[in-house]
C-alpha cells in the first residue's frame, strides 16, 4: 500500500449522494481534487452547494485559516472518474449487492495499492470484499453527516483487511481533520449507529404509544444529555453522577434500575399509520423552515459548539482538540519556501464574521491575529503548548497596536515578527500585518513579553536552549533596520 497522508493528490468519490459530496468537500479544502461519479442528474448542482456550505463553515470554524483548495471535477463514466486517482472513497446505497458490483468494477479500473474505503453504515466488511481480487486494500471508512463538519469517521476492516490498511487509511482521515474511531471487532452498524438505533427505537415506540411527540423527543435531547453528550459522551458522563467513587458507585446505586421495564427497545412494527403520524409531527416540528435552512442552521450550531470546546482547556476538548490539532496542522505550512528576512507568524484569510458594521474587520480581531502570531513565534523557540502544560509561560505584559489600513472580508493577510530585543526574563518584539503579496502594513503590534513560573506565578529566568533560539533568531534580525514606529506612545501622527 502507498498511501501517505501527504501523497492524495487526487480521489475518487464513488456515488455522489449527501455523504459522497459531503466527502468530496472535505477533500477539497484539504487541498485534493476530488473527482465524483454519479449517474443522477442532481449530482453535480448538489456536489457543488454543499462545497458552498463547507467553506462557510469552514470559515467559522478556523477564522483566519489558509486553505489550498483542491478542484472538484466530474466524471461521466466510473473508469474515467477512478482514472490515476491516490484513494476511493465509494458512498452507493446501503444495498449489498450494489456496493459489491461497484466495487469490483473500481478494482479493476485502478492500481493494486490503491485504498479502496468505503461509507457503509452498517454493512459488513467481509462480505462486501468477498468478491475482490485484492480484498486486503479494502476498509470501511464510515462518516457522520455533514463530513465535512462531524470529524467523527469508523474504521473496520473485514477478516481479509491488512492491519496496513487500516493503519494508512486512518493516518489519511487523521490528516485531514477527521477523529478515527477504530471497530474492534466486525459488528453489524458498528458502534455509533447501533447506539443511536437504541434511541431511534426507543423513540418510535414513544411515539407509538402516545407518550411524546417528534419535536418532545428532540428536546429531551437536546435539551439535557445531548449537550453533555456533546463533549463527555454517556459513560464519562455516569461516571460524574458517581460522585469521588466514581462508575463503581454509580453501577451498585443505579444499576438495579436496568431490571425495571422502563424501555421497549423492540421497535414497533413501522405501519402506515405510524409512519403518517410521525411524518405530520415532523412537519409540524419544521413549521415551514425548509431543509436548506436548516442544513444552515445546523452547520452554524455545529461550528460554533465545536469552537467553543476548542477553548476548553490548554489543548481543547473532545471534537475541539480534533479541531485544533488540525488548524495546527494547516498553521505550519505558512512557514514553507518562506524567503522573507523576518518569521512569517501567521497567514489567512478575514473570515466574513470577523467584519463590523463598517464592513472592516473590527478592532479585536486584529488582536486576536497578532497573539496567534505570537503563540507561533513562542512554539519557534520551543515554548509551545507542552511548555505551558509544563508550568512555564512567556505573559505579555504591553502591547501596542496601530491600524493603518483596512481589512476586508477574504482578504488574505500575512504577519511577520521581528525579534528587537531580549534578555534573561525578556523578550521583545514587533508584528507587521500586510496584505499577501504586498509591502505597505495594514497594522503592526509591539509587544513585551516576560518569562514566567506559571505554577510560583512569578517571573523566572528563560531556559538556556530557548535563550539559544531567541538569541539566533535575534541575531538574524538584527541586520535589519529597527522598525521607525517600535518605542512609540499614542501619538496624533505616525
Amino acid at each position: 500500500m502507498s498511501i501517505e497522508p501527504s501523497s492524495v493528490k487526487r480521489a475518487a468519490l464513488i456515488g455522489g449522494g449527501v455523504i459522497g459530496a459531503g466527502w468530496a468537500a472535505r477533500f477539497v479544502l484539504n487541498g485534493i481534487d476530488a473527482v465524483i461519479y454519479d449517474p443522477s442528474p442532481d449530482a453535480k448542482e448538489r456536489a457543488q452547494n454543499i462545497l458552498t456550505m463547507a467553506r462557510k463553515a469552514w470559515a467559522h470554524l478556523m477564522p483566519g485559516v489558509e486553505l489550498s483548495e483542491g478542484k472538484l471535477s466530474f466524471a461521466s463514466t466510473l473508469e474515467e472518474a477512478v482514472k490515476d486517482v491516490d484513494f476511493v472513497q465509494e458512498s452507493l446505497p446501503e444495498i449489498e449487492s450494489l456496493k459489491q458490483k461497484v466495487l469490483a468494477e473500481i478494482e479493476a479500473s485502478v492500481a493494486p495499492h490503491v485504498i479502496i474505503g468505503s461509507s457503509t453504515s452498517g454493512l459488513l466488511p467481509s462480505r462486501l470484499q468477498s468478491g475482490l481480487k485484492f480484498p486486503e486494500r479494502f476498509v470501511v471508512g464510515h462518516p457522520f453527516n455533514p463530513v465535512y463538519l462531524l470529524p467523527l469517521v469508523e474504521v473496520c476492516g473485514g477478516d481479509l483487511t491488512s492491519e496496513e490498511t487500516k493503519e494508512k487509511v486512518s493516518a489519511f482521515y487523521r490528516s485531514i481533520g477527521m477523529q478515527v474511531l477504530h471497530v474492534r471487532k466486525e459488528v453489524d452498524g458498528f458502534i455509533a449507529d447501533r447506539l443511536l438505533e437504541a434511541v431511534w427505537r426507543e423513540g418510535l415506540w414513544l411515539i407509538e404509544e402516545g407518550v411524546a411527540t417528534t419535536s418532545e423527543l428532540d428536546d429531551a435531547i437536546r435539551y439535557g444529555a445531548g449537550l453533555r453528550w456533546s463533549f463527555m459522551g454517556t459513560f464519562l458522563t455516569y461516571r460524574l453522577a458517581g460522585g469521588d467513587a466514581g462508575m463503581r458507585h454509580f453501577l451498585s446505586q443505579f444499576g438495579p434500575a436496568l431490571k425495571l421495564p422502563w424501555t421497549k427497545l423492540v421497535a414497533p412494527e413501522l405501519t402506515d399509520r405510524l409512519a403518517d403520524r410521525i411524518a405530520e409531527q415532523s412537519d409540524a416540528q419544521a413549521d415551514g423552515v425548509s431543509v436548506r435552512d436548516l442544513e444552515v442552521l445546523r452547520d452554524e450550531a455545529l461550528g460554533k459548539v465545536i469552537r467553543a470546546l476548542a477553548s476548553v482547556g490548554q489543548k481543547g476538548y473532545a471534537a475541539g482538540a480534533t479541531l485544533n490539532d488540525f488548524s495546527a496542522s494547516l498553521s505550519d505550512k505558512v512557514d514553507e519556501e518562506d524567503a522573507q528576512p523576518f518569521l512569517l507568524s501567521w497567514r489567512g484569510n478575514v473570515s466574513p464574521e470577523w467584519i463590523d458594521y463598517n464592513g472592516h474587520m473590527t478592532e479585536h480581531r486584529y488582536l486576536q491575529v497578532f497573539g496567534e502570531a505570537t503563540d507561533h513565534v513562542l512554539a519557534e523557540i520551543g515554548a509551545g503548548s507542552d511548555y505551558v502544560e509544563a508550568g512555564y509561560s512567556f505573559y505579555t505584559v504591553e502591547t501596542h497596536i496601530r491600524h493603518l489600513g483596512q481589512a476586508y472580508t477574504g482578504m488574505k493577510l500575512d504577519v511577520r515578527t521581528q525579534i528587537l530585543d531580549s534578555d534573561s526574563k525578556k523578550l521583545h518584539i514587533f508584528h507587521t500585518m500586510t496584505e499577501n503579496g504586498k509591502d505597505e502594513p495594514i497594522a503592526t503590534a509591539e509587544h513585551m513579553l516576560l518569562h514566567v513560573n506559571s505554577k510560583q506565578a512569578k517571573t523566572a529566568p528563560i531556559p538556556e536552549m530557548i535563550q539559544k533560539k531567541i538569541s539566533e533568531l535575534q541575531d538574524d534580525h538584527a541586520v535589519h533596520p529597527k522598525p521607525q514606529a517600535s518605542g512609540r506612545s499614542i501619538g496624533i501622527s505616525r
